[in-house]
């Protein structure tokens, strides 16, 4: 066997090893992505929004360490977590998703304390409903697709509801929004004509 068939000349062993490099780029997985700062109002639409090839593709989930729970509340779909995260203070081992938002699951039985240690305003507060809430940005951006002018929209809140007994879902909503048109201004009504003079009959009296 002669020397060249057992060892690669420098430039092919540079072309393999790039190669090698490239195609185990392509297999890792993608960075994990900070669930505590997106629940806690600390990420950006743009960081919610490259969450969803992974909420499409429970495998892609359960690469993260997310494992999909059954679908207890219509509106929400849930993952337990292999490592707990903290958020607000609390530790959470299950998250859930809705629309636009992601929230954490957390073990308190009334949602109040929490929404006045963070300032949250009152949107519904009874008996069986507690809805808190406050908006922590509001910006003009673009859309990144079709670079239209946008209102980036970012609000943190905190509630309970009834598929979850003696728990507090707390987290932030990412969304983008298109500006309030202005409304047209309504021009001034014209002035109604006069009325034209009554002749009177000819030959009356």
């Amino acid at each position: 066997m002669s020397l060249s068939s057992r060892f690669c000349l420098p430039t092919a062993c540079l072309l393999l090893a790039a190669t090698a490099s490239a195609a185990h780029a392509a297999d890792a997985p993608a960075a994990k992505p900070d669930l505590a700062a997106l629940i806690e109002c600390r990420g950006r639409e743009a960081d919610f929004a490259a969450l969803q090839p992974v909420l499409a593709d429970p495998l892609k989930a359960i690469a993260l360490g997310w494992r999909p729970l059954p679908q207890g509340n219509l509106f929400m779909t849930e993952y337990a977590l292999n490592t707990p995260i903290t958020v607000f203070g609390h530790p959470s081992s299950q998250i859930a998703f809705s629309g636009p938002s992601v929230m954490a699951i957390l073990d308190l039985p009334d949602p109040r304390p929490l929404a006045r240690q963070l300032t949250l305003e009152e949107g519904v507060d009874t008996p069986e409903k507690v809805m808190y809430g406050r908006e922590v940005l509001s910006q003009d951006t673009t859309d990144p697709r079709t670079g239209e002018p946008m209102i980036e929209s970012i609000v943190l809140s905190v509630s309970n509801v009834k598929s979850h007994p003696g728990k507090t879902l707390a987290g932030c909503s990412y969304s983008l929004d298109l500006p309030e048109e202005a409304e047209p201004e309504t021009p001034d009504a014209p002035a109604p004509a006069p009325a034209a003079p009554v002749k009177a009959p000819a030959g009356g009296h």
